[in-house]
């Protein structure tokens, strides 16, 4: 972070509230830089002790790369989920994964205690990207790339608009931006086509990254990171 920096800004890159709910917090008495009261428009500056009133807990984001064999959620017998890895390897139990990657899959998953993020995130009317890396059993065909980027009809369902983006080195590798989720639905858009999906990751939501992360590690996504992602999903 650089400081000085506007208060609402400072809260909102530090996943506390959003520039416009900060302002209202501080106009309602409610943040305290320094045990002092705030007032809007104010800075804050490197050492500031900046405390929300009655704060329960923080907000927190993180990316966390989901392997394969691995539930995102509910898991049956003898199966193991995110919940129960966070827990066991790094004892963090006070987020959650937002949406799903099924069990074969693998990939980024945000996790989050905010929930104002689920709906925006998950809605397909909100237009949210998911990036994902395919590796499929035979060359995909120009035909069922532009299919797959107008739409297919999976069990009377048409998927929404994608873009596919061809690897120019492997014909069986392309990139797939979905802003929809339906069950499996890129292993189904292939099945439709005549492919079978061999390795599925999703490697970008909105505009976090899975980067150089390894199967169960994860990293905090905080600061002009953290503010784009809110921004793009209308917080």
């Amino acid at each position: 972070m650089e400081f000085p920096m506007r208060l609402n800004k400072y809260l909102a890159q530090e996943g506390i509230a959003s520039r416009r709910e900060a302002d209202v917090l501080i106009e309602q008495g409610k943040i305290l830089i320094n045990g002092q009261k705030a007032v809007v428009g104010q800075k804050v500056t490197e050492g500031d002790e900046v405390e929300l009133v009655g704060q329960t807990k923080k907000k927190q984001y993180y990316a966390y790369y989901k392997g394969r064999g691995v539930i995102t959620h509910s898991p049956a017998q003898h199966e193991t989920d995110i919940a129960m890895r966070l827990k066991q390897d790094y004892g963090l139990t006070d987020v959650s994964p937002i949406g799903r990657l099924d069990k074969d899959s693998e990939g980024l998953i945000i996790l989050s205690n905010d929930g104002r993020i689920t709906a925006p995130l998950l809605d397909p009317e909100s237009k949210s990207e998911k990036e994902y890396e395919v590796l499929v059993d035979k060359n995909l065909s120009g035909m069922a790339q532009r299919l797959m980027s107008k739409g297919v009809d999976i069990e009377g369902y048409k998927t929404k608009p994608a873009k596919l983006v061809a690897n120019p080195k492997n014909a069986k590798r392309f990139r797939i931006i979905l802003t929809e989720g339906k069950k499996h639905q890129i292993r189904r858009m292939c099945a439709a086509l005549g492919y079978q999906v061999q390795t599925l990751k999703r490697v970008r939501v909105v505009n976090i990254e899975l980067g150089k992360l390894k199967p169960n590690q994860f990293r905090k996504i905080t600061g002009e990171e953290l503010q784009i992602f809110l921004n793009k999903l209308g917080l």
